[in-house]
């Protein structure tokens, strides 16, 4: 099959090159422009641009290069652009989505559903149309979420699934879409303010905002990340104050222990290492 892809983070890169070994001929990878990554440094090509290069693909950054080329279908895995109505005219094109839609269209579903607490989530491969995440299922595939998988995690095991579907369902046809039903949710991106962990909130709650990734709190005015907890029973101090055990007391009474953090101008480590330094035993963090 004649194919355009277009995609942009590591989480595009495995599709890509599955479609390339299957056989597939991909005439073209659409990708974003090269960025400047800090001061003084050079540009860095996205990771498909990169992977695409190292397969000897054709790269562009303009979505309408797509056009005028004859091509079978259009492959979309986390572009992170909207495709315009006068190229989706011509070229047919399917995207893997993280959920199960229509729960999560949006920019952030794998973020979304650790944070909401979802048992499960999935990968569809739908059509693209104009509206954001409207198009109709080709095929779908669940998985339950591990209650301690994180975000990265969670979306690694997703693109596996959603290569192997993509790879099987393009081998045997895409047949009809199936128009999506159920409640929309949408999947806005996360900001900052909800990476603070609030100590007064649920433990689970807390539990979800560092599964995210970059979750932070404060000690004596310093920025403190957590990037690995679990939740545990108490006996649980006031809100926000770290244990012997090293557990953080939360709003429901339980406990979340810190497994791994990251200082302030340091780099990640135990939490046990962090606290023979900052010695945090009977203080809140803010």
């Amino acid at each position: 099959m004649r194919l355009a892809f277009l995609g942009t983070p590591d989480a595009a890169v495995s599709p890509l090159r599955s479609l390339v070994a299957a056989g597939h001929d991909v005439e073209v990878v659409v990708t974003r422009a090269d960025k400047r990554r800090g001061r003084g440094a050079g540009l860095v090509p996205s990771p498909v641009k990169a992977a695409a290069l190292e397969l000897g693909l054709p790269v562009t950054s303009d979505v309408d290069d797509v056009l005028g080329r004859g091509l079978d279908l259009g492959v979309v895995v986390a572009f992170g652009r909207i495709i315009k109505p006068h190229v989706l005219g011509e070229l047919a094109m399917v995207n893997l989505h993280f959920s199960l839609l229509p729960r999560w269209r949006g920019a952030a579903p794998v973020e979304r559903a650790v944070l909401a607490g979802d048992p499960e989530t999935g990968v569809c491969l739908m059509e693209v149309a104009e509206g954001l995440d409207q198009g109709g299922v080709y095929a779908l595939e669940r998985t339950p979420v591990d209650p301690e998988e994180t975000v990265a995690e969670l979306r690694g095991r997703l693109v596996e699934i959603g290569t192997r579907l993509l790879v099987e369902q393009l081998a045997v046809g895409l047949g009809q879409p199936v128009a999506q039903q159920g409640e929309v949710t949408y999947a806005a991106k996360v900001d900052q303010g909800e990476l603070h962990l609030d100590w007064s909130e649920p433990t689970g709650r807390c539990h979800a905002r560092v599964r995210l990734g970059r979750a932070w709190t404060e000690l004596r005015g310093a920025r403190l990340l957590v990037t690995r907890a679990t939740a545990a029973d108490g006996p649980a101090g006031p809100p926000g104050v770290v244990d012997a055990e090293l557990g953080v007391a939360c709003g429901d009474g339980r406990r979340l222990l810190l497994l791994e953090v990251q200082p302030a101008g340091k780099g990640p480590m135990t939490a046990a290492a962090w606290a023979n330094g900052a010695r945090p035993v009977g203080e809140r963090l803010a």
